[in-house]
């Protein structure tokens, strides 16, 4: 069962949404504020995020970015609003779909379908098999030697730049541009060497060697070698 995270501070409209989602076989989690969805997108993997644009602590087009930090997941944004600025707003801060108030729930679960769907077609595209150690980005999993890995959402921003340029020399400046969120952290070289080595010591046992340092420059991804 899927799991969709229902982000909208109206307890009547979040619960409708909800409601018609389990119906559709869907697990509808609903949150009222941009500091609860934060803390559930911490805690659970999502499929898919409901998301409203006018929120009571902040703004549905600063809290997307936030989100997608965490998790790589599609959002459809709810709005009242329909001026093309912030639709255009939406689309350009990676939304899925843009939906505006008020709409039939029914042509709503089908647009959440059809999002689902494409996304199943890219999920094989979203893991990574390097030896023993295989990473599901989209369900921020991984396993090594058949033993679960727990990874920090970091260490999966982290996992998956290197995946995405194997073999490539990645300068420690290129890995803090990548790896820089949307709160401002993650931004100093100190931090990009501890974080690093805590991924080691995840990561390479029994003479595996996963990342290789290329002193003075930076670091690449050389698959399992030991």
């Amino acid at each position: 069962m899927k799991n969709i995270l229902v982000i909208e501070d109206d307890v009547i409209m979040n619960s409708g949404i909800c409601y018609n989602l389990v119906l559709e076989q869907y697990n509808a989690v609903p949150v009222y504020n941009a500091a609860a969805a934060l803390e559930k997108i911490q805690s659970q993997s999502f499929e898919l995020v409901v998301l409203d644009v006018n929120l009571p602590d902040g703004s549905g087009f600063e809290l997307c970015p936030k989100i997608k930090a965490v998790q790589d997941v599609p959002v459809v944004f709810l709005t009242a609003c329909d001026l093309e600025k912030d639709v255009m707003t939406g689309y350009e801060l990676g939304g899925d779909d843009y939906v505006t108030k008020p709409f039939q729930i029914n042509i709503f679960c089908k647009k959440v379908a059809a999002i689902l769907k494409r996304c199943e077609k890219k999920g094989s595209e979203a893991v990574s098999i390097c030896g023993d150690l295989i990473i599901d980005f989209n369900r921020l999993t991984a396993v090594l030697h058949n033993e679960p890995v727990i990874f920090t959402p970091t260490e999966y921003r982290m996992l998956k730049v290197f995946t995405e340029n194997p073999g490539i020399l990645l300068t420690k400046q290129v890995l803090l541009e990548k790896l820089y969120d949307v709160d401002a952290n993650f931004v100093d070289e100190h931090v990009l060497t501890v974080n690093i080595n805590r991924l080691r010591s995840k990561i390479e046992v029994d003479g595996r060697k996963f990342i290789k340092t290329v002193y003075g420059m930076g670091y690449l991804w050389a698959g399992d070698k030991r």
